[in-house]
């Protein structure tokens, strides 16, 4: 059996909103995707927090994490991530413990400190633009206390929350939560789904570093990563031109929902370069193609766990990938 096919498959919903539709669908299509997902045998599905985001559903997290929940029956579901330094450590406690105690052993806590959004939205949110660069770690132990058992004396508690014992992630794009998931022996979940050119120096920080706690004995790393899977190559490609216009629109400075595929991209080579950094860990292919590289990445990481983001414009297209992924992996 290859090392693929012990690698356990996750699913990173970004609620995408597509050019046409809106919110209400994307949901519908969340819910869709999560049961097929669980069907297939995925372990997880993750939702991210962002905020002020035309092309993204999912700014209350929390709130469509139970909604996905309550819609299926096995598969872990949790977020990728909640931006910690937008909240009150208490009130993400309290929403957990919440989702917890609705969903016993089925909720996963993943916390960023990036804010998921831009500058004016982040004073919207009443955050500093300086929350989370030194404070991260005290806010994540003051969390860590309301999900944990009550300390004699403890004057304020999570209600739901105290002693659900949520698991925690930490996410990161860089070597710092790679290096504080290490210290505090805690999993973590690397994004080159947008940003994979720290990935290996980070995975290694996190590898090296590791001590062992009550959550973990040994490193346990996820990686996130992009794969456009058809039923060929050149049907691949041309999906994946949606993914592409996602990020090309970023780099404008003008981010749109979800676009139709293209038979061709009119971007410069700078663009096309940029483009590519974002996207330079995606697997594009059709199931041949998606095997072999899917089998090289997890070679080449040594990733415990792999969390796939389809991104496509079709929700039929989006499913029939993530049936692929799962098809050849297995």
């Amino acid at each position: 059996m290859s090392q693929l096919a012990e690698t356990a498959l996750s699913v990173l919903d970004l609620a995408p909103i597509r050019e046409g539709g809106s919110a209400a669908e994307t949901f519908a299509n969340s819910v869709e995707l999560a049961k097929r997902a669980e069907g297939l045998g995925y372990t997880r599905y993750w939702l991210a927090e962002h905020h002020n985001i035309a092309g993204i559903a999912s700014a209350a997290t929390s709130v469509l994490i139970g909604h996905v929940a309550g819609q299926t029956s096995t598969i872990r579901v949790g977020s990728g991530g909640i931006m910690l330094p937008n909240h009150a450590p208490l009130v993400i406690a309290e929403q957990f413990g919440t989702l917890e105690t609705l969903y016993p052993g089925r909720i996963d806590l993943g916390l960023g400190r990036a804010p998921g959004s831009d500058g004016a939205t982040m004073r919207a949110m009443r955050r500093s633009a300086q929350a989370g660069v030194d404070d991260f770690p005290a806010q994540l132990d003051e969390l860590t206390r309301y999900l944990g058992d009550a300390a004699p004396h403890q004057q304020v508690k999570a209600v739901p929350g105290q002693s659900t014992h949520v698991p925690i992630w930490l996410l990161g794009s860089s070597g710092y939560s790679a290096q504080l998931a290490a210290r505090l022996g805690l999993p973590f979940a690397f994004a080159a789904q947008f940003a994979p050119g720290y990935l290996f120096e980070a995975l290694r920080l996190y590898r090296d570093n590791f001590r062992p706690s009550d959550v973990l004995d040994k490193p346990h790393a996820m990686v996130g990563m992009p794969v456009i899977a058809a039923d060929t190559d050149q049907m691949a490609h041309y999906l994946a031109t949606t993914a592409q216009q996602k990020f090309l629109n970023l780099i404008r400075g003008r981010p749109t929902t979800s676009q139709p595929p293209v038979e061709q991209l009119d971007w410069t080579p700078m663009e096309q370069a940029q483009v590519s950094q974002f996207l330079g860990a995606a697997i594009i292919g059709g199931p041949d193609t998606v095997k072999t590289e899917l089998e090289a990445f997890q070679a080449r990481t040594g990733a415990d766990e792999l969390m796939i983001n389809s991104d496509f414009f079709d929700q039929q297209d989006r499913l029939r990938s993530y049936e692929i992924v799962m098809e050849v992996a297995r």
